[in-house]
């Protein structure tokens, strides 16, 4: 039977809301569908493999086949380059290693008291030991002088001088003529706390000895322990010694060390400012000529700078004064004409100089003269030298000599 769709709707209804109308009369009730493709677990390779099985089969032959052939060409091509390109075994035991560098040593070294120059610990330890030498005309050349630290000249007795050599980290193996003791000398001697070798002595000198406690080495007393008489010299010229005997009779009688500090010393810099001749010495004289009018033409002393060494060689007699053993030059570094007092004993005989109290100096060091004065406040004190401020004067590094001499007998340019 036919039906009636609009029979009982009004007339004057749109024909859209009819129609709407109609539709949900006629359509049966349902749920709207979702249309969102589902998720798929499917791996990468799940897919490829569909997709090439959805492809048909000739043409699925035709792309596994030009997989496989890419494939096997680039496995190809791999093991080509792989093999060209491996490197040559190598010979490790061919390498030379850098060989490591060595630690800097460490310099242990330490000032010498007698001479500021550097060398090991256990000789600035050892004693000061002062020897009398002779130098008459039968006793040159000497033995020994070249190698001391510091050296005294004065006159013995007739215008004659005589050296007092000090001796620390030096051990010459042959050291004389030796001769005896004088009183100046020994209190020189007593204020380096020095081990004092002599061959007798004035009456004056040996009491003094004992009265001021000099550590006494007297070949009159030691015998051949401490000195021999040799047989190209004839007596009394030809009494020597080396420090090994010094140091063996020493020893035995505990003098093994000495109380003397040193005297100040101009740093490596200004020692070679001042050889430079820069303004750090224009108040300093120049002085490489030095004369010392001592007593006559047989016992006078003349010096000339060695600028290239840095000492003063020293001629006596109008003659280079060398060593006898070694052939040397004598050459200071430092040259002190101490001014004092000088006169003859009352046995008509000795030399008195004036040791104890103060007087004026001149050192001549790295070619220059320097003004200063002297002081020795005891028989026992240490003899002292000061700059013209009153403070301790610097010497340069190396050895000394210092002659005794009245002011006015020394001339230098």
């Amino acid at each position: 039977m036919a039906m009636s769709l609009g029979r009982d709707l009004p007339r004057d209804v749109p024909v859209s809301t009819i129609s709407e109308s109609i539709m949900e009369q006629t359509s049966p009730t349902h749920e709207p569908r979702d249309f969102t493709p589902a998720p798929s677990n499917d791996s990468r390779w799940d897919k490829i493999k569909k997709t090439l099985l959805q492809k048909p089969p000739k043409k699925r032959l035709i792309i596994i086949s030009g997989v496989g052939v890419i494939l096997l060409m680039g496995g190809v091509f791999a093991w080509f380059w792989q093999s060209s390109n491996t490197p040559e075994p190598y010979d490790f035991s061919t390498i030379q290693m850098p060989e490591p560098k060595p630690e800097e040593p460490v310099d242990t070294r330490v000032a010498s008291p007698l001479t500021g120059e550097l060398v090991e610990p256990e000789l600035a330890e050892r004693r000061i030991t002062a020897v009398m030498i002779e130098n008459s005309i039968d006793a040159r050349p000497q033995s020994g002088l070249e190698e001391a630290g510091i050296v005294f000249e004065a006159i013995a007795e007739g215008g004659i001088t005589r050296f007092m050599a000090l001796f620390q980290e030096q051990q010459p193996s042959n050291i004389g003529p030796i001769r005896s003791a004088r009183p100046y000398y020994v209190e020189w001697a007593r204020g380096f706390d020095a081990s004092y070798v002599h061959s007798g002595g004035s009456p004056e000198a040996l009491a003094l000895i004992k009265s001021i406690g000099v550590k006494d080495l007297d070949h009159g007393n030691y015998g051949a322990s401490l000195a021999d008489r040799v047989s190209y010299r004839f007596a009394p010229h030809n009494v020597y010694t080396s420090m090994n005997k010094v140091d063996s009779v020493a020893n035995s009688a505990g003098f093994t060390s000495s109380d003397f500090d040193g005297y100040a010393r101009i740093e490596e810099s200004e020692e070679t400012e001042e050889s430079s001749g820069t303004e750090a010495t224009a108040a300093s004289p120049s002085a490489t000529s030095v004369s010392f009018d001592i007593s006559s033409s047989n016992y006078n002393t003349s010096y000339a700078y060695d600028k290239e060494a840095g000492c003063y060689k020293r001629t006596m007699a109008q003659r280079p004064h060398t060593d006898k053993d070694s052939n040397k030059q004598i050459c200071p570094n430092n040259i002190v004409a101490l001014e004092t007092t000088y006169s003859i004993h009352s046995n008509r005989i000795h030399s008195v100089y004036k040791t104890v109290g103060s007087g004026n100096i001149t050192v001549f060091q790295n070619g220059e003269a320097v003004k200063g004065t002297w002081k020795k406040t005891s028989q026992k004190a240490p003899l002292e030298f000061l700059d013209t401020n009153g403070e301790p004067l610097e010497f340069a590094v190396g050895k000394t000599w210092i002659t005794a001499i009245p002011a006015g007998r020394v001339s230098y340019q």
